[in-house]
């Protein structure tokens, strides 16, 4: 069975004009933030540690370990807080329906018994405590009028409860069983987060309006402001303490973070501000923070995490990352088989060292959806959404200038002859075109919409797939195209086309679950019966000596098929990305790399 080697994770899911909620656990060391359905776990001291929890229903808002470290409760946009285990596999322990709308925050109170939950309800329920083993309310939570985006759980005994929203409120309840005690209106615009302090003296507000307001812990009464020297120039989405309760980390829509020095009479005078490195764009603005013993970890709005050291403020940071959306191709360099290219579908450009993770973004001046992407060494060819292929010279993570061409229609799918790497065979919309360079050799239209392409790597024989599920075989010379032989042998629409790397033999997979490996020189089908997926087949990939083929699928799961042997005996991944599987390579004989759905890379390696 192949055994699962390394999981290259994606980054945080972040929103314009938002700021998100990352949390962790201090024992641990462990950072936990949420992207698509999936809850992330990932270690500080070792970034490439990583888990994934996938088992909710509806994109996930917020997770949160318990105070005890065995337990996480998550929330998704459907107003459900699951509570599962953090050993032995995620064992579920409850699922709660807490609020009608989105919850945007949640969490645990000190003795572990109860959870406040916080987000858009219908009516007044827009925050709600319970039990977290029998999910039994724990108090009445008035006073808010719209979506509430923050709650806070005191620390320490006496309990209480903050919360603060897009009412411009900070509301404060004492229990349990919980009742609202007072409410403030000091921010003029969305306050978009609150924390208690560790030792419970003190919570602090931050806020659309530039502020963040200083409150006593007990009594919920205004203590005093952070400092407007030196303070942020933009909304600040979010705040987080520091484990000895005298300094907090903020950080704001002007690409900062500050760290202030915070007074024993709740005043905050600033102590460092940090510039995360970047570009200066809008992916730039800081969204999220944490503060965990030694880690100073910063979010930004383009899923960027950076790393600082407490304890050395001037230090550069660690900067890691990831894909936010579905990785819809993956491409290995060929002049190092140990670097991958991977390409989401919202125009980012990663590259990833195996053993090592994460090595930088690939600068792309083009931001615009990604349809179709190939890379070989020096050059990235990719087609988006306005009819253009564009080929982009780059060298480490910086490109060159990029030219395109357009082709007339919306292309489907891209080839590379790699022996020859000018000629390009484009699949569009109303047929193919061939490209050298960025020169129009020629067009050819089919009846029906050529749905995927490949060219051999000496340039001299194309295979076009159509809507119809028949293979069209076409010889080129000089930049003619002459029709060989029409094969028939799916029932569905061709999805992916890919030549062995011997030459020997060809594979395609078509939208009706089915795979099918051809002898190249006779035509025939030398492997049958390839029909153990449950939906279309999205990418399919060989191994390096051509003795096996990795085919992945909408359902989640990558199958590998040896040649030489029947197609039952293939070795299956199951469920190896939630959502469905887009991208498949060989790194070697004995390693398989996937992307999908989930925004992950992962690398698997194949024992018998």
């Amino acid at each position: 069975m192949p055994q699962l080697a390394e999981t290259y994770a994606s980054a945080p899911s972040t929103e314009r004009g938002r700021g998100i909620l990352i949390s962790g656990d201090a024992k641990s060391d462990t950072l936990l933030y949420t992207n698509g359905r999936s809850v992330i776990l990932r270690s500080l001291t070792n970034p490439q540690n990583v888990s994934v929890y996938g088992e909710h229903a509806y994109p996930v808002t917020v997770a949160r370990y318990s105070p005890n470290g065995e337990w996480i409760a998550s929330a998704d946009v459907s107003g459900a807080v699951r509570i599962w285990g953090t050993h032995n596999g995620f064992v579920l322990k409850n699922e709660f329906k807490v609020l009608s709308g989105r919850i945007d925050d949640l969490m645990w109170s000190p003795d572990c018994l109860r959870i406040v939950a916080a987000g858009d309800g219908k009516g007044k329920s827009f925050v709600r405590a319970f039990m977290w083993d029998s999910g039994n309310t724990a108090g009445d939570f008035d006073g808010h009028s719209r979506r509430v985006l923050s709650c806070a759980f005191k620390p320490t005994r006496p309990f209480r409860i903050a919360t603060c929203g897009e009412d411009f409120l900070v509301n404060f309840y004492e229990g349990p069983p919980f009742k609202f005690k007072l409410s403030h209106r000091e921010h003029s615009n969305f306050v978009n987060c609150v924390r208690f302090s560790p030792d419970g003296s003190k919570f602090i507000t931050v806020s659309s309006d530039k502020k963040g307001i200083l409150y006593d812990g007990k009594t919920g009464e205004k203590l005093g402001e952070l400092s407007p020297e030196g303070g942020h120039q933009g909304s600040i989405y979010a705040v987080s303490w520091s484990p000895d309760s005298k300094q907090v980390l903020t950080v704001s829509a002007d690409k900062s973070g500050k760290v202030w020095e915070i007074t024993e009479d709740g005043k905050g005078k600033l102590k460092k501000t940090l510039t995360c490195p970047g570009s200066g764009g809008v992916d730039d603005m800081q969204v999220g923070c944490l503060w965990q013993n030694d880690h100073l970890v910063i979010v930004s709005l383009g899923g960027l995490i950076n790393i600082f050291s407490a304890s050395d403020l001037d230090k550069a940071p660690l900067s890691i990352s990831g894909h936010i959306k579905n990785v819809s191709a993956l491409s290995l360099l060929n002049t190092n088989q140990k670097t991958l290219l991977s390409c989401s579908y919202d125009g980012v450009i990663i590259k990833w060292q195996q053993g090592k993770g994460y090595c930088g973004k690939i600068n792309m001046k083009i931001h615009a959806p990604i349809k179709c992407f190939s890379a070989f060494d020096g050059e990235i060819i990719l087609a988006g959404f306005d009819n253009k292929v564009w080929r982009v010279p780059f060298e480490g993570d910086q490109c060159g200038t990029a030219e395109h061409v357009d082709v007339g229609s919306q292309p489907q799918d891209l080839s590379i002859a790699l022996n020859s790497p000018e000629l390009v065979l484009v699949a569009t919309d109303s047929g193919v075109v061939l490209l050298n360079g960025l020169k129009l050799l020629s067009s050819i239209k089919l009846g029906s919409s050529v749905t995927a392409s490949a060219i051999s790597p000496n340039g001299d024989e194309a295979i076009l797939g159509a809507q119809d599920g028949k293979l069209h075989i076409y010889s080129i010379s000089g930049d003619t195209l002459t029709e060989e032989a029409v094969l028939e042998k799916h029932r569905g629409a061709i999805t992916v086309i890919r030549y062995s790397p011997d030459v020997s033999m060809f594979a395609s997979g078509d939208a009706n679950r089915e795979a099918v490996v051809w002898d190249r020189s006779s035509r025939e089908v030398k492997i049958n019966n390839m029909l153990y997926h449950n939906a279309r087949l999205n990418c399919l990939a060989w191994s390096p000596d051509s003795s096996m083929v990795a085919t992945g699928s909408l359902d989640t799961s990558v199958i590998i098929y040896e040649i030489d042997k029947p197609a039952s005996a293939r070795m299956t991944i199951k469920g190896a990305h939630l959502g469905g599987v887009y991208g498949v390579v060989f790194s070697d004989e004995s390693i398989v790399i996937s992307s999908g759905e989930d925004g992950c890379v992962r690398s698997w390696i194949l024992t018998q």
